[in-house]
């Protein structure tokens, strides 16, 4: 049974917007009607699930909890159960658990909990890559863990396994598969030093990008300097003016000192000026 339990990862695989689903209220709803405006995170959970579904909500709400963004206005959740036997009325019990949990305001219109049937629910689950298997002896599914978040137009762009997520991966995942219209300018930054590996299925320091960042902000660091160097340097000579050729110091009435000294003796004294023309 356990070889027929996994999780490819299928980046960029199309997830199927026109899947039919119900939502926590009984309402008919597609897939699609959750994308279209933000990036979506998307959980594949089964609502009457004893241990591991339980453990990847908390996990999902404990980090989200701390990335800053808010369900509904920069992304949504969107939970599909792949138990054809889970109703609204389960989905509906599971959504209020987690919104409560949640605890920001408006919440309850960010996370969306869907029930379907086998066919929609087969659908969602290959495109996701998600394997998963139902062991009669016990009356449950065995599977794996993981949560996925998608790009506004619904294609799958990163992938997170188990059930404690960092809050800086799943920003930057939001950010990226956002296409930066969500975060901060510091979001950019890092995801210019840091890359998703899908091996490790989380976000590694690309050294290269280090490099080349550490290199500008030197080069922004000295420019700065050499600048207010430079404004200094300016004033001080604008209010300090230095000597001028022959030594004689500058400033208000140097005009008069450097006339020749013949000059400045008649000037002093117009009678001994006069005899000498005489």
């Amino acid at each position: 049974m356990l070889r027929d339990i996994e999780i490819e990862q299928r980046l960029g695989q199309q997830l199927p917007l026109d899947a039919l689903f119900s939502d926590e209220l009984g309402r008919p709803v597609r897939l699609g009607q959750y994308f279209g405006r933000r990036p979506v995170i998307l959980v594949l959970a089964y609502y009457n699930c004893p241990m591991l579904c339980t453990q990847v909500f908390n996990g999902l709400v404990s980090t989200l909890r701390v990335v800053g963004f808010d369900a509904g206005k920069e992304f949504e959740v969107v939970a599909v159960s792949f138990d054809p036997r889970d109703r609204p009325r389960d989905a509906a019990a599971k959504k209020k658990a987690y919104v409560d949990e949640y605890r920001r305001p408006g919440a309850a219109m960010g996370w969306h909990f869907l029930t379907g049937g086998a066919g929609s629910i087969e659908r969602v689950t290959r495109a996701a890559g998600f394997r998963y298997k139902y062991d009669e002896s016990t009356g449950q599914f065995a599977h794996s863990t993981a949560i996925y978040v998608a790009t506004p137009d619904g294609k799958l762009s990163r992938y997170f396994y188990g059930i404690e997520y960092g809050p800086r991966d799943l920003r930057l995942a939001l950010v990226e598969a956002s296409s930066g219209r969500i975060g901060s300018p510091v979001d950019q930054i890092l995801l210019y030093c840091y890359h998703y590996d899908p091996k490790l299925a989380r976000y590694s320091a690309a050294i290269m990008g280090m490099v080349r960042f550490g290199g500008a902000t030197a080069v922004v660091i000295l420019s700065t300097f050499l600048t207010v160097m430079w404004r200094k340097e300016r004033r001080r000579q604008r209010y300090h003016p230095g000597p001028l050729p022959g030594g004689e110091e500058g400033g208000p009435g140097r005009g008069a000192s450097s006339l020749p000294s013949e000059a400045r003796e008649e000037g002093a004294d117009p009678l001994r000026s006069a005899e000498r023309r005489h």
